[in-house]
């Protein structure tokens, strides 16, 4: 792929996430959503974070599933779970998650 259609890529991308983000916001107030729509839209962040962050975890740079001790992404990523499960606090889940990670790479390499 040359430099042009990668950045011509790139903005098309953006102009249709825009466009789509747009029309959402456009028609928010034209119509009433039903309730259990309103219900339903609360899941979709946290099915989003898990579809991007749980292959990379598990399957660290494509490799086989691994769900051992030696796989250190996997480990932070169960304390940093288990974090925000207990405090609610993004930011304290994040540094968590990340110390964890960084401590078992200089362990385990």
């Amino acid at each position: 792929m040359s430099p042009i259609q990668l950045w011509l890529t790139i903005v098309a991308m953006g102009v249709v996430t825009f466009l789509t983000r747009l029309s959402f916001i456009l028609a928010w107030g034209k119509f009433e959503m039903p309730p259990i729509v309103r219900r339903s839209l609360r899941y979709v962040p946290p099915a989003v974070l898990s579809a991007i962050i749980l292959p990379e975890l598990l399957r660290p740079s494509g490799a086989p599933i691994d769900f051992s001790f030696g796989n250190v992404r996997w480990i932070a990523g169960i304390v940093a779970a288990l974090v925000a499960w207990r405090t609610r606090n993004a930011l304290i889940t994040i540094v968590a998650g990340m110390i964890v990670f960084e401590v078992l790479s200089l362990i385990v390499k």
